[in-house]
């Protein structure tokens, strides 16, 4: 089992940034593939960003262009993504997640954190 606290969450105006954090409980967090997703009110739940388990291959979304960017530290257990440019449709409940297949939008993410509220005002 793995447990995931994701922080760094909060209301931020347009055009800010902000670096979320996700720690994983388990010493074994090296072997996991790590990825973000994000729940706007009403919508469904989406891709954001994935990271593989040694760091050096990422995906990310379509509409991340470039403002996004996923980041790990093995030795802190720890995943981030950073937000540069925030609009106001960024706003949503970010979720860290961990798994062993993939770390695209198809991967399969066995553990979920409880997700860090983003609230980007206009």
């Amino acid at each position: 089992q793995v447990q995931l606290v994701e922080t760094g969450g909060g209301l931020v105006q347009a055009g800010g940034s902000l670096r979320l954090s996700c720690v994983a409980s388990r010493r074994t967090f090296t072997i996991y593939n790590m990825g973000w997703f994000r729940q706007a009110p009403g919508k469904e739940r989406e891709f954001v960003a994935g990271i593989n388990w040694s760091g050096d291959s990422t995906a990310y979304a379509d509409f991340v262009k470039g403002r996004f960017t996923i980041s790990r530290d093995n030795a802190k257990n720890t995943v981030y993504l950073s937000i540069n440019s925030l609009k106001p449709e960024d706003t949503a409940v970010y979720y860290c997640a961990a798994g062993s297949l993939g770390w695209g939008p198809s991967g399969t993410y066995a553990y979920w954190g409880q997700g860090t509220q983003v609230t980007v005002s206009s």
